[in-house]
């Protein structure tokens, strides 16, 4: 049966919903984000390549397309799409990642995008380097932070991230299916560019607020105004938390260390447990869990905001201690030992600021505070509670 008039005027209604045209102001910002030359930096001997967004952007997508792999259209996702939209949520920026929409449908097209990348950066090499002897495998010896590539019934895509000693690091994603992009509303978007990009290969004249493309901006969670609506005002939300890998626990933490909060309509004991649960599934034993906070902390909480790695790991143990259901007492006790030795660990590296960490570690204090005056020693670097032996059993009990 073929759907009726009202029904597909409705169908694109919501489709429209998750779409909207950027101001001039967010499409300045934009502009400068790619034209912004973003170091990469070479391991050993090989040297920095300063690279604008934009000409890499360029130069991957016409390598693709000569060789006949097409690519659909390119945006700019994430956290950096976030910042173009609203500037002011707190929430800056590290990585830069840019998805390029193609078909990748054979294991030869995964293999042309890693090779393509990996040449373009043989282009971006600075004058005067010998490239007679420098392989693909050196190159991404010497560039590749991180190389992923995922094929399964539901998820197509490969990742190449470059590397950048401030963890603000270049990420190239060739998408052909993903099951979700999103952990949460406020960093859902996504920036179309192919029209900026043009406009920049073709016009002669400079952009104004009076002469400029359109470009439009999509929201992957929904209702693009709701969603730019929760990052102007730092609201949480979110759908299926369960389908997040992780669980979205570590995001929803770092927002809340950084003044987001669930909206008045969350019932936020469901959303913790659900996420707990996830993580739990998704990193199981202590090992994992050790080496996935670690690499957040570090992608996420470095540099200027490494202060703040104490503040988002009390607020993880504080979650995981009220939330989690589905471990058996030691293994949740475990894993806290673990939260709090990382988290003792950050406060160590901050200088002697032990009042806060015998506030966390003395509930009883009233209000959960210590006079900072009453504190003159440094607190020493906790190494993990890894130590001890565990056998391991059988310990997964059903979440109700």
């Amino acid at each position: 049966m073929m759907p009726s008039e009202s029904e597909t005027e409705s169908r694109d209604r919501a489709a429209a919903q998750h779409l909207s045209g950027l101001s001039w102001p967010q499409v300045k910002r934009l502009d400068a984000l790619l034209s912004e030359p973003i170091p990469i930096h070479g391991r050993g001997n090989f040297p920095t390549l300063s690279v604008q967004p934009r000409q890499i952007v360029q130069v991957v997508r016409s390598s693709l397309e000569e060789q006949g792999l097409r690519v659909h259209g390119v945006r700019l996702h994430g956290s950096a799409a976030s910042h173009v939209l609203h500037p002011e949520s707190g929430l800056g920026y590290k990585d830069l990642d840019l998805v390029f929409r193609v078909d990748l449908r054979s294991e030869a097209s995964f293999q042309l995008t890693k090779e393509v990348v990996l040449a373009c950066l043989l282009d971006f090499l600075p004058a005067g380097v010998s490239r007679a002897k420098i392989t693909p495998l050196t190159l991404k010896e010497a560039y590749v932070q991180k190389l992923v590539k995922v094929c399964t019934d539901t998820d197509r895509w490969s990742l190449i991230s470059l590397s950048n000693k401030s963890g603000k690091n270049v990420e190239l994603k060739f998408v052909d299916s993903v099951r979700r992009q999103f952990e949460f509303s406020v960093d859902s978007f996504q920036i179309l560019l192919d029209s900026l990009l043009l406009f920049s290969q073709c016009s002669p004249t400079p952009m104004s607020e009076a002469f400029h493309p359109s470009v439009t901006g999509e929201s992957l969670y929904g209702d693009f105004a709701e969603a730019l609506d929760h990052l102007r005002h730092r609201v949480i939300a979110t759908r299926s938390p369960e389908e997040i890998r992780g669980g979205g626990l570590l995001k929803y933490c770092h927002l809340l260390v950084r003044g987001f909060r669930p909206r008045p309509s969350t019932d936020v004991g469901a959303l913790q447990r659900y996420m707990c649960s996830r993580f739990f599934i998704d990193f199981p034993d202590l090992v994992e869990q050790r080496r996935t906070l670690e690499r957040y902390l570090e992608a996420h909480f470095s540099g200027a905001d490494a202060a703040r790695r104490y503040a988002c790991l009390v607020t993880l143990h504080r979650v995981v201690n009220e939330s989690t259901v589905c471990l058996m007492n030691h293994e949740r006790r475990q894993t806290l030992d673990l939260i709090t030795a990382l988290a003792l660990q950050a406060l160590a590296e901050q200088g002697p600021a032990a009042a806060a960490a015998l506030a966390w570690r003395c509930p009883a204090i009233p209000d959960g505070l210590v006079p900072a005056t009453t504190v003159s020693y440094y607190v020493t670097p906790v190494q993990p509670l890894l130590a001890r032996a565990h056998a391991s059993y059988p310990t997964w009990l059903p979440c109700n």
